[in-house]
């Protein structure tokens, strides 16, 4: 990548996207944001983004675009940060990817495993992989809800083999400006910890209508999501993948998956939920939008069944998930014995 700044695009402006495209922005860079949300994209262009954080609320005007005219583009982009569902990862990338500089990075900042998506749609050798732990919402065009400023975000990032190692240092300069970056030499299975995390915290809640730090107080619940958690980092073990330390977790039982899905879950309710953060999963279906389970729940049942093992509590977590999906169950605080009800092999 050439010396002078980067052209950066936000593919997937969203709550997470407009947020942190916010901060690039105000630091001097930049910055596209390309957005599939009509009302949206129209609110940045008449008035720019307004972010609401704890301690203040800022306007910042912005370029933003309908993903509907990224074909008009002419100059390419040096660096694009891939912020859409996990499932719309790969035909994102093939869209953008006519528009990506030779030597041009493509970064994920989404839950799940994107990074095999991003790497077979524009090579590994501009593929890097993220972490990414920053709670916000939104519900109204162009307002973000960022409830954890950059002094709170984390992220770390890591090239998806060593075609890309080196350069995970020019993400780091830029995602630098909004929030606290480190560099994984396995962005894989960091990514993998992440969603042990996700495994336990983000369905369930959802399937209870509830923030995570309301539905983890109702009897049996924490004990659910530890459980899927473990099933999660049992998964990461059969992919090949280690437990490593991720948000701050330096004490964590790395040699036994149990421990650490406990204690993983523990940090993420100790250090990043707010008594109102809702999951990006609840998010989604108070706006009636398809989530996230089978990229997080499904993915650890899938990966478990090839190594001949089961997963009953990432199982019925999708199975409820998709009930309410299909408007057969209303999520709510009256699942939690629906919840807990796993029917586990003997």
């Amino acid at each position: 990548m050439t010396e002078r700044e980067p052209r950066i695009a936000i593919l997937g402006s969203g709550a997470q996207g407009s947020g942190i495209g916010e901060d690039l922005v105000r630091a001097g860079l930049d910055v596209t944001f390309i957005e599939q949300w009509p009302a949206h994209v129209e609110a940045m262009k008449a008035r720019g983004i307004e972010v609401r954080l704890p301690d203040e609320t800022r306007l910042t005007a912005v370029k933003a675009m309908h993903l509907c005219d990224v074909a008009t583009l002419r100059e390419p982009f040096d660096m694009v940060f891939v912020v859409v569902k996990a499932y719309d990862t790969r035909w994102a990338c093939e869209l953008i990817k006519p528009h990506l500089a030779d030597d041009g990075l493509v970064i994920g900042l989404q839950n799940g495993m994107s990074q095999d998506d991003i790497a077979a749609a524009v090579g590994a050798h501009r593929a890097i992989g993220a972490v990414i732990e920053i709670a916000s919402n939104m519900y109204e065009p162009g307002v973000v809800n960022r409830q954890t400023p950059a002094r709170g975000s984390w992220f770390a990032v890591g090239a998806y083999d060593d075609s890309a190692r080196g350069r995970e240092i020019e993400v780091q300069r830029v995602l630098s400006h909004t929030g606290t970056v480190t560099i994984s030499p396995d962005i894989r299975s960091s990514k993998w910890m992440k969603l042990v995390a996700n495994a336990g915290e983000l369905v369930p809640s959802a399937i209870l209508d509830l923030p995570l730090a309301e539905a983890v107080k109702l009897p049996g619940v924490h004990d659910f999501m530890v459980e899927c958690g473990k099933e999660a980092a049992r998964a990461a073990v059969a992919d090949g993948c280690s437990l490593v330390p991720i948000f701050g977790l330096a004490d964590a039982r790395v040699d036994d998956p149990d421990q650490y899905a406990a204690d993983l879950l523990g940090k993420v309710l100790e250090s990043y939920s707010l008594p109102d953060t809702k999951t990006t999963v609840l998010q989604d279906w108070i706006k009636g939008r398809h989530a996230e389970y089978a990229e997080v729940n499904g993915l650890v049942v899938d990966v478990l069944a090839r190594s001949g093992e089961a997963a009953p509590f990432n199982a019925h977590t999708v199975r409820l998930a998709k009930e309410i999906e299909a408007g057969r169950l209303e999520r709510s605080a009256r699942n939690r014995n629906l919840l807990l009800d796993v029917a586990v092999p003997a």
